[in-house]
C-alpha cells in the first residue's frame, strides 16, 4: 500500500525541518505522497515540491488554516489549493501580521511576568514569510531557560487561559471554506477530537466542509471510527496524517505511523473534477 501523510509542518510555520528535509525525511520513512500544511503560509510549498520530483515523493500543496467557529478555534485544512493565487495571498500576509502583533502582545505579557525579552530582538532575525505563533515563543522560552521544557511553557504561559495568552483573531470558518474552494481546493475538518460531536459537526458540514481528518495521533480508535461513520454518512472525503513538527515537539515517533492511503488521494481528485 502506498503510504500518505497529509499533515506535516515545515520551518515555515511551526515545524523544526526545512520543506527539502520534510519531504527527505517523508521517502526514509515509507511516505510515498506528502501533504505540506503550515499554519497560514504556502512559502514552502515550492521548495517542498521541487524536492519531492527529484526524489520520487508526491507534494500535495496544502496549508492550515485557523478559524473561528461561534467563538471557538478551529483548524481547518486545505489540500491541492492554487497556492500562488494572487486573493489567497494576499489573505494569508494579513493573517501572518495579525500573527506577529498576537506574538508581540505575549512577549509584553511575559515581560511583564518576569521573562525579560528585547521584544524587537525576538523577531529581526526572522523571515517575514515564516508564520510566528506561540510556539516560537515556547522555544525561545526554553531556550532562555525560563521553562524546562515546549510543553511546561503552554502549561506555565503560554496555553488558553495562562497568564500569558492572547487569543488569536482569526477569520470565521465559513469565509475559509469558501476561500478555500475560490482557490480550487478541498477544506477539511482538522483533528477534531473528543470535543466536536453532533450538532458542532452538522455546523460545520452545513457550511460546505469537503471532509473530515479522521486520522490523527490525537485520536482513538473510537473517533476514528466515529468520524469516519459521519463522513461515509454525509458523502464527505477523509484525511489523516501525523501532524509532524519534529523539534521540541518531540513527534518523530508519529512519522510514518499515522497515514492515510492513496485511495483518499484518488478520491479527493475525484472530487475536485466533478
Amino acid at each position: 500500500m502506498i503510504k500518505a501523510d497529509l499533515h506535516t509542518h515545515s520551518n515555515y510555520s511551526d515545524g523544526s525541518l526545512s520543506p527539502a528535509q520534510l519531504v527527505d525525511l517523508s521517502l526514509n520513512s515509507g511516505i510515498k505522497i506528502l501533504g505540506i500544511t503550515d499554519h497560514d503560509n504556502v512559502y514552502g510549498l515550492d521548495e517542498a515540491v521541487e524536492r519531492g520530483k527529484q526524489i520520487g515523493v508526491q507534494v500535495i500543496p496544502g496549508l492550515e488554516f485557523s478559524a473561528d467557529f461561534f467563538g471557538k478555534e478551529i483548524h481547518i485544512l486545505a489540500y491541492f489549493i492554487d497556492y500562488k493565487n494572487s486573493k489567497l495571498i494576499e489573505f494569508l500576509s494579513v493573517l501572518r501580521k495579525k500573527r506577529l502583533n498576537r506574538s508581540k502582545q505575549i512577549l509584553e505579557k511575559l515581560n511583564v511576568l518576569g521573562c525579560n525579552f528585547k521584544i524587537n530582538s525576538v523577531f529581526e532575525n526572522l523571515n517575514n514569510s515564516i508564520s510566528v505563533g506561540r510556539p516560537h515563543i515556547a522555544m525561545l522560552l526554553v531556550k532562555e531557560g525560563f521553562v524546562n521544557s515546549y510543553n511546561d511553557a503552554f502549561n506555565k504561559y503560554l496555553g488558553d487561559d495562562k497568564p500569558a495568552y492572547i487569543k488569536k483573531p482569526n477569520p470565521p470558518a465559513d469565509e475559509i471554506i469558501k476561500l478555500i474552494s475560490e482557490t480550487g481546493g478541498l477544506s477539511f475538518l482538522a483533528h477534531p477530537g473528543k470535543n466536536f460531536r453532533d450538532e458542532l459537526l452538522q455546523e460545520i458540514i452545513n457550511m460546505g466542509i469537503d471532509g473530515i481528518e479522521t486520522i490523527h495521533p490525537s485520536h482513538s480508535e473510537q473517533d476514528t471510527d466515529y468520524f469516519t461513520s459521519i463522513a461515509s454518512e454525509n458523502f464527505l472525503l477523509t484525511s489523516g496524517g501525523s501532524d509532524f513538527h519534529g523539534g521540541l515537539k518531540n513527534d518523530i515517533k508519529n512519522f510514518g505511523k499515522y497515514f492515510v492511503s492513496e485511495n483518499d488521494l484518488i478520491n479527493m481528485k475525484h472530487r475536485l473534477f466533478i
